[in-house]
């Protein structure tokens, strides 16, 4: 299978260690959300992708075989600070960044109007883009990086300054172009967004990847915890060995166990007290997890 390949990347600005030994892999269809604090080393890594930095170490591969010029041609582009011609019209501006990419004029003109109407700017192919509102510009930020039919889509901060109906449209668009293929990488602070939409995350800390995996294999705890709620009971169900049971608020309680079957085994008694009204798995978020591994000492952590 096609996927792109991080290896080993490290970049130092004198003595600032921007990167080190970062690594990762994005297989073909796959969206992998790209995490970190501010400064962490996300916008180095994907400037190196794009050959806009030169790494100090480590190499990036497509199919295998390093990324060069022609495979950066093929890349879909989004940087985190709009990166489009301020008093260029919508239209003539997408279709002169897709012939920049090789497509005929005749394609060129097809895509720009495809990607305007799927971003809904379509009524704004003839203003300046200096004229748009922040959330229409990202739109066309992300049209720029889409109509000359990437076969890789590296996005900074794609979604930010958008509002919710903006935000949907955008997953949408990324979720197809991974069904079509295409690796997608995006960066964003916003960790519901990643937790949802992402199939895989790396987590970068100070230029190190922290922690890399599947959503629920980073969630995934060494015990199970469960929130019991009864109603008309304010008794705690007796614990068996192995299982400890804590008190979260009237009639609820956060048992924490082993396994699956003790936790189970303490649900079997509190059925036999009373009624049950939830007992459902409690899982740490993504923004639990990100903040426990940036603020835990470096150590690199993968799922």
């Amino acid at each position: 299978m096609s996927a792109l390949e991080i290896d080993g990347l490290s970049k130092y600005y004198g003595q600032l260690r921007a990167l080190n030994e970062v690594s990762f892999d994005v297989p073909a269809g796959e969206i992998f959300g790209f995490v970190g604090s501010n400064g962490a080393g996300k916008t180095t890594a994907m400037r190196i992708i794009l050959g806009v930095l030169r790494a100090d170490a480590g190499a990036v591969r497509w199919q295998g075989a390093p990324v060069d010029a022609d495979v950066r041609r093929r890349i879909g582009y989004m940087p985190e600070e709009r990166g489009l011609y301020p008093r260029m019209k919508v239209g003539d501006q997408l279709i002169y960044l897709a012939r920049l990419h090789g497509l005929s004029r005749e394609r060129a003109t097809a895509a720009m109007e495809r990607w305007t109407e799927v971003l809904g700017v379509a009524e704004r192919r003839r203003d300046e883009v200096e004229k748009l509102s922040l959330g229409n510009q990202q739109r066309v930020q992300l049209a720029s990086a889409l109509v000359h039919e990437p076969d890789i889509l590296v996005l900074d901060e794609p979604f930010s300054g958008l509002d919710p109906v903006a935000v949907d449209v955008m997953s949408e668009v990324l979720r197809s172009q991974a069904d079509r293929g295409v690796p997608v990488i995006f960066s964003s602070h916003q960790l519901e967004l990643v937790e949802r939409l992402s199939d895989r995350v790396g987590i970068v800390s100070r230029g190190t990847m922290v922690a890399s995996g599947a959503i629920d294999d980073l969630r995934a705890t060494p015990t199970s915890r469960w929130s019991l709620a009864l109603a008309r009971m304010s008794e705690a169900p007796v614990a068996p060995p192995g299982v400890t049971i804590t008190e979260a608020g009237p009639a609820r309680w956060i048992v924490e166990a082993a396994s699956a079957d003790a936790a189970h085994a303490v649900l079997a008694a509190a059925v036999q007290q009373g009624t049950v009204t939830e007992f459902s798995p409690l899982r740490p978020t993504l923004t639990d997890l990100f903040r426990d591994v940036v603020n835990a000492p470096q150590e690199v952590a993968s799922a």
